[in-house]
């Protein structure tokens, strides 16, 4: 059974970190989100999260990142593997439902594969 848990270990928690990968790594962009992705040294797909105050209120950014991790959680398989991503959400973006951040992710990690 695909293992479907956020665990601690699959967190990009520290800020010299964030700075790496920003600095190093590879940007793709879609129409709401970013996606920065960095290898990393642990082997593991890790995931960071970025949403500024500029994409609305705490509400809207708590909703925001909710629906990141959980899109993490259940699709793995389409992050690289051993790398650490950051996705950061673009200004002023739309009230989005699971569904069409699922879309418009998969659609940003399929691009990155083929390119």
């Amino acid at each position: 059974m695909k293992e479907q848990s956020y665990r601690k270990e699959e967190r990009v928690t520290s800020s010299s970190r964030y700075k790496a990968i920003y600095q190093q790594g590879v940007w793709r962009s879609s129409k709401n989100f970013t996606s920065v992705i960095y290898e990393n040294t642990q082997g593991i797909k890790r995931l960071g999260i970025t949403v500024s105050k500029k994409a609305g209120n705490a509400v809207r950014r708590n909703r925001i990142k909710r629906l990141l991790r959980e899109f993490f959680r259940l699709n793995k398989d389409l992050f690289p593997a051993g790398c650490d991503v950051i996705l950061i959400a673009k200004k002023n973006i739309p009230p989005l439902t699971y569904r069409e951040t699922c879309e418009e992710l998969t659609r940003l990690f399929e691009r990155k594969a083929k390119a």
